[in-house]
């Protein structure tokens, strides 16, 4: 068969879920790692030019954004490589489910994908053994490799966990943002609110920000209400909504995996003849 013939026979055996779900993965991380990166720089500076005029306040503060910009690094590489991994995988385990069900057309490619899955043939005809195709012996030792799709359900688990606690975390500078851009709607508008304009502030120190020494660590009146209208604070709060859609997109593309795999894997597990894992 050719390349192209073997590609596109190929794609018949393709984890259309797990595509979809790399996809949504690589865009999710990329939006919440570029836009959190950007968001805790804008928070820095605010910090620096409105809510604190000495540096021991928040030098703490700028700490520990330094280090969180350094995790996102750290967190943009990791997925990026297992997003690939868990690709690499749906097509392993998704060849072989088809096969065992009739529906893949096995070809050199096919083999080599599904061979240590199912027992399938592993290069034997009838006139004995025959030389596996170049191909075929690179598929199969792939597939030795990701011939563990337990494993991979059980990581992708305990990843959507930790996940689930990084979404959590991500709506925190969203909510703050949010009361702060609330609380200068309600100056802006006064006609809207029985309280003084002068009584309605932004406390960064309530929400641990700052320390409660923290001079001034709150800004209140007319003079948040020009904070609010500043285009750095406007590309902040919308940075930080950006970086908690990732978040949500990111989650979302790790519990289809997930599903994906424990799928591949109960079919393979209950029905794959000759199955080992």
């Amino acid at each position: 068969l050719g390349l192209l013939e073997c590609c596109a026979r190929c794609l018949i055996g393709a984890p259309f879920a797990s595509l979809v779900a790399t996809g949504l993965c690589f865009f999710g991380v990329a939006l919440f790692c570029g836009c959190g990166h950007e968001a805790l720089t804008g928070t820095e500076q605010l910090i620096e030019t409105y809510f604190s005029k000495n540096y021991q306040d928040y030098e703490y503060l700028i700490d520990v954004i330094h280090a969180f910009q350094y995790v996102i690094y750290g967190t943009a590489s990791f997925f990026f490589l297992y997003g690939a991994l868990l690709l690499a995988e749906g097509f392993y385990t998704t060849s072989a489910v088809r096969q065992i069900f009739g529906d893949y057309k096995t070809t050199i490619c096919g083999k080599g994908l599904s061979a240590t899955v199912t027992g399938g043939p592993k290069g034997r005809g009838a006139r004995g053994p025959q030389r596996a195709h170049s191909l075929q012996r690179v598929c199969q030792c792939l597939g030795k490799w990701l011939g563990h799709p337990d494993k991979f359900v059980g990581i992708t688990y305990v990843l959507t966990i930790i996940w689930l606690v990084v979404f959590a975390c991500s709506a925190v500078p969203v909510y703050i943002y949010f009361n702060t851009w609330t609380t200068c709607q309600s100056i802006a508008n006064p006609s809207k609110t029985s309280a003084s304009i002068g009584t309605l502030c932004a406390d960064a120190r309530m929400y641990g920000v700052l320390p409660w020494n923290a001079f001034p660590g709150k800004v209140c009146g007319s003079n948040l209400l020009s904070i609010c209208k500043t285009s750095e604070f406007q590309m902040t709060f919308h940075l930080f909504i950006a970086a908690f859609v990732g978040a949500a997109a990111t989650l979302v593309s790790l519990l289809t995996f997930m599903i994906a795999a424990t799928y591949n894997f109960a079919v393979l597990k209950l029905m794959g003849r000759g199955t080992k894992f």
